[in-house]
């Protein structure tokens, strides 16, 4: 699969919009703009990100063969093609698909799926990834950007290629090759180093564990500091990081 491109000057929301245009876009399709003024994250949560300084775009995903069981791969594709495309920064894979550095958030991702029968019809993988940008205002905890983490500045467009082409490159070996890209994931995934760290439920309760396991279908089993071991879905669990942790 070969990406596209189409650059819009500024978009309420990159997913939303090339989810409007899907049916008569093809496979690698990548809608990206310098300012997205409603920009989307996980939990409806708002990206952050200053005009013409990150790159903020979608890619469509068409006939992957992946079935709805599986449909974890994808995001897995999505956050393990980020990492491969930026070998200069340390980066690590937070549970279930942010990009961070250390403690600090140098991507979102939002994965939403559209399915017919038992495979994905259709996916769309929008990414918020914090390029140039040195100043953050709102209160999302601990964003960092690649100029921060390098002290280099980087060339938009020739990022997005490369981020582009990189996750085009993984999702094309699935779902034969969905093991291996499975076992990368977990090599990658943050904190996930025999150590406890401390994870919260929904309602607030907090409690030490450490990572056992995500499963193929996207659960995190934690091994709780008592010696119980449970698994968990996405939301009903999340990491607990101390603001300014850099």
């Amino acid at each position: 699969m070969t990406p596209s491109y189409i650059a819009l000057p500024a978009v309420a929301s990159t997913n939303t919009y090339l989810a409007a245009h899907a049916a008569s876009l093809p496979a690698g399709t990548v809608v990206h703009t310098p300012c997205q003024t409603a920009g989307r994250g996980q939990k409806g949560n708002h990206w952050e990100s200053e005009p013409g300084k990150n790159l903020t775009f979608s890619l469509l995903l068409k006939d992957t063969g992946v079935s709805a069981r599986h449909q974890f791969c994808l995001s897995e594709a999505v956050a393990v093609g980020i990492a491969d495309a930026l070998p200069e920064a340390p980066l690590r894979v937070k549970w279930p698909n942010d990009i961070y550095c250390g403690d600090g958030k140098l991507a979102g991702i939002l994965i939403e799926n559209t399915l017919q029968g038992q495979l994905i019809e259709q996916c769309i993988a929008g990414v918020g990834l914090n390029v140039n940008q040195t100043v953050f205002t709102s209160d999302a905890p601990n964003p960092v950007s690649l100029r921060q983490i390098t002290g280099r500045e980087y060339d938009l467009d020739a990022l997005l290629r490369r981020v582009c082409e990189s996750i085009c490159l993984l999702v094309d070996t699935l779902p034969h090759d969905a093991e291996a890209l499975h076992a990368r994931y977990r090599r990658l995934l943050y904190r996930n180093d025999g150590c406890e760290h401390p994870f919260a439920l929904p309602g607030g309760e907090r409690f030490m564990a450490t990572i056992q396991d995500v499963s193929p279908d996207g659960m995190l089993t934690l091994r709780h500091a008592h010696g119980g071991s449970q698994a968990y879905a996405f939301k009903q669990v999340k990491h607990i990081i101390s603001e300014h942790a850099l």
